[in-house]
């Protein structure tokens, strides 16, 4: 099998790399920075990896790399907490995005040997917020800015049922392993001043970064699954309780809450991210035959922190 992937050089696209390469599959590598892409997978170490350049919102030369594939998985898109979110910001978490994969599915359309699945990323904030609601795949969408992102988002996959290509879409949640969220928690938990960002009572839907890429290669191997699938773990959890799971798996105390303000000073309105949650159920994806490997944070922190 032949995989293109967008956002390969990231946090759940590297990891999706080494599985496909450990298993002997060709891999397709689109990214905007070539000689950072070579550098990650250099041809030594990935004789079965091609990196091509393109211009996520361009059509060009790139798209041409499509034909032959037998799949695509779409992870590309600006970081939502990385930064304020200013209006060029928010522009670009958007665009980086919707149009991004607006030009994908054109490349998919062109192509003579099209690829027969797209598995393209989205996100639990779909659904928007609350701390009181329980969400799954039929639940309706929200209202605010990381709601409409994750509509037009998914709206720009849907195009590509039209010339007869499968189309999975994996609304995740915040993905732990180390080097993303848990790294930047450990700091100062590390340093007895861990404890809960804001109330510590919004949930926090989480998977597991070695359960999500199982989960895209298990939307690429069966081709009966099609549609929305929730990729966060089954049991989630309030922020406190993460915390303070965290802290046991550290052997520290979590006693010392970040407030609000901080948060907000630091990101300002992307502060959403982490002071508000959802809760938000894999029913879909549990019923497609899927099982995780870390359905539970204790679990999973504890198999994170002893690779750290």
């Amino acid at each position: 099998m032949k995989v293109a992937i967008t956002g390969a050089t990231g946090f759940v696209g590297s990891r999706l790399v080494e599985r496909l390469h450990s298993e002997g599959e060709q891999i397709l590598v689109l990214t905007r920075n070539p000689e950072r892409a070579k550098r990650v997978f250099p041809t030594s170490a990935y004789p079965n990896l091609e990196v091509v350049g393109y211009q996520p919102k361009q059509s060009g030369a790139w798209q041409q790399s499509i034909d032959g594939c037998d799949a695509v998985v779409n992870l590309a898109g600006a970081g939502i907490a990385d930064e304020r979110w200013s209006p060029s910001r928010k522009r670009e978490i958007m665009e980086s995005r919707q149009v991004t994969t607006e030009k994908l599915v054109e490349a998919i359309a062109q192509a003579n040997s099209k690829p027969s699945v797209l598995v393209s990323g989205s996100a639990v904030g779909y659904y928007g917020t609350s701390e009181t609601a329980t969400f799954d795949e039929t639940s309706p969408s929200g209202d605010d800015f990381l709601a409409e992102v994750c509509q037009k988002w998914e709206a720009a996959a849907q195009p590509v049922k039209d010339v007869g290509v499968r189309l999975v879409i994996l609304r995740i949640g915040i993905v732990l392993g180390m080097g993303g969220t848990v790294s930047k928690m450990l700091t100062p938990f590390k340093l007895f001043a861990g404890g809960p960002i804001g109330s510590g009572q919004q949930w926090f839907s989480w998977v597991h970064r070695d359960d999500l890429v199982s989960l895209i290669l298990h939307s690429l191997r069966h081709p009966e699954i099609q549609g929305v699938f929730n990729a966060t773990a089954p049991n989630p959890v309030r922020m406190g309780e993460f915390c303070q799971d965290l802290g046991s798996a550290l052997n520290r105390p979590s006693w010392l809450p970040v407030p609000d303000f901080a948060i907000e000073i630091l990101l300002g309105d992307g502060a959403v991210v982490v002071l508000e949650g959802q809760k938000v159920l894999p029913k879909q994806t549990q019923a497609s035959g899927f099982e995780y490997q870390y359905p539970n944070a204790k679990a999973a922190l504890k198999n994170i922190l002893a690779s750290a």
